[in-house]
């Protein structure tokens, strides 16, 4: 049984349901990756972006012989931003190939074209059968990232000191739990537009302004996810040279995200990219003892971070892959196949 599913309404034993099959696809597919959580689980599903919308589906197994409601064996969910829609699908392991994911995303598909988005994309794990289901109904690959994780019992912490400490003169590290202060948003917001408008490596790279960069702190926080932020300050100028953000998921608190790290073109070469990250991990070190592993991930055309990334102790861990389908064709595909 496929229906609409609000996450901000439905009850506990759905959400706890909705978990446990979760985990069972992580145990699938990523058996590395700790297990999720059920902390804020409810608001990482149902918060967004000012501007953007999520829509959810679920499919659930008809109810026992007592009436109770079935268990979730399938969820999607697409977040509709810009000109295209963003799926995430998942399927039990015990049912897939039964035909759950085709109806979920037939659904999902269905409901991105009469919202009028031209696209939907979909992030999938490369070595899962994610691969072959996606490029069976037409999804091509556009995208490729190398995730690496770094597991912090294997860190060599007075090696990170120094590297930490190896920054040039003339700057300054600043660690900001939350999110910049105020008074240096302005500048964090001009350093991210100003690699944006500079490197045209990532497709992907979006709009950075002042208020936009509240905004997405606030969906963080709403989320159930606490932002760590440092900062490489030139001080005679007061520009932000470099940063990097590390995001700590209630979801999953044993593992955290690193995003962006980016160092402006005119203050490449004084040893900020190797300096903020190590910073950043000798603050995790203290600000989140139950920290255990960080994942990041990067273009493999980004030879540069790949190299700090290995000298800091990530490893290579699995291709993320971006993948995406003109929705129309989608749509009369998944029709056709019924």
């Amino acid at each position: 049984m496929v229906r609409e599913w609000d996450p901000r309404r439905a009850p506990a034993a759905e959400i706890g349901s909705l978990l446990d099959t979760l985990n069972a696809v992580l145990a699938a597919d990523l058996p590395a990756d700790p297990p999720w959580q059920d902390g804020a689980l409810r608001e990482y599903l149902a918060e967004v972006m000012p501007g953007e919308r999520r829509i959810s589906w679920v499919a659930q197994a008809v109810p026992g012989p007592d009436g109770q409601p079935g268990p979730i064996l399938g969820h999607i969910h697409v977040l509709l931003l810009g000109d295209i829609g963003v799926i995430d699908l998942l399927v039990h392991p015990a049912v897939r190939r039964h035909g759950i994911g085709r109806q979920l995303l037939q659904v999902a598909a269905h409901r991105t074209l009469q919202e009028g988005f031209q696209s939907i994309g979909v992030e999938v794990v490369g070595g899962t059968p994610a691969v072959d289901f996606y490029t069976s109904l037409g999804f091509v690959r556009e995208y490729v990232e190398t995730r690496s994780v770094l597991r912090l019992d294997r860190v060599d912490w007075p090696a990170l000191s120094a590297l930490a400490g190896g920054v040039s003169s003339g700057y300054r590290l600043e660690f900001c739990p939350g999110g910049p202060p105020d008074e240096l948003l302005d500048a964090y917001a001009r350093a991210k537009a100003e690699i944006r408008d500079s490197d045209d490596s990532d497709p992907r790279a979006g709009s950075y302004d002042p208020q936009r960069l509240r905004d997405s702190l606030d969906c963080l926080d709403r989320r159930g996810m606490k932002p760590y932020i440092v900062l490489a300050i030139h001080e005679r100028t007061g520009q932000v040279a470099g940063l990097t953000e590390v995001v700590v998921p209630a979801q999953h608190p044993t593992r955290a995200d690193q995003y962006d790290t980016i160092v402006s073109p005119d203050h490449r070469g004084y040893g900020i990219d190797r300096a903020i990250k190590a910073r950043m991990l000798l603050e995790l070190r203290s600000t989140e003892p139950q920290l255990a592993e960080v994942q990041t991930w990067n273009a493999q055309a980004n030879e540069a971070m790949l190299a700090v990334n290995a000298e800091l102790g990530f490893r290579p861990d699995v291709e993320w892959c971006e993948y995406g389908v003109d929705v129309a064709e989608l749509v009369h595909r998944l029709d056709a196949i019924g």
